[in-house]
């Protein structure tokens, strides 16, 4: 059985929405520390100061994400910014790791998973309105 199911509050979202985002969030907030990680280690990681600010800062705000989604039984809308940030930072890495996916493959995998986090974000803000 899954935990999020056996919450009091669970019918505050839908649980189907709310469990792709806490995972795609979980997930991105992986990829992105691994990103930044192996951007690091490049020939010329100076080259890539923006990816790694910008894939440690999706990493942060995904990870956040994930952990206040894990509660289901908000109080207010704080939580509508929060994922609203997570939306803003996963697009922005993506547009970032874009620019070096055809050198980097671990900026194409980020690039892709980010998008993901946003899109299971956007679909849960869909269906919480």
């Amino acid at each position: 059985m899954d935990i999020l199911s056996t919450h009091p509050s669970k019918d505050t979202f839908d649980l189907a929405q709310l469990r792709a985002a806490i995972d795609a969030a979980s997930a991105c907030a992986t990829t992105c520390a691994s990103c930044a990680d192996a951007c690091l280690h490049e020939d010329d990681p100076k080259s890539m100061t923006r990816c790694i600010d910008l894939c440690t800062q999706c990493a942060a705000i995904c990870r956040t994400t994930a952990e206040i989604l894990s509660r289901p039984g908000p109080n207010g809308d704080s939580w509508r910014s929060i994922v609203e940030a997570c939306i803003a930072a996963c697009r922005e890495c993506a547009d970032e790791c874009d620019q070096h996916a055809g050198h980097h493959e671990h900026c194409r995998i980020c690039a892709e998973e980010c998008r993901r986090c946003a899109d299971a974000c956007e679909a849960l803000l869909g269906v919480a309105d």
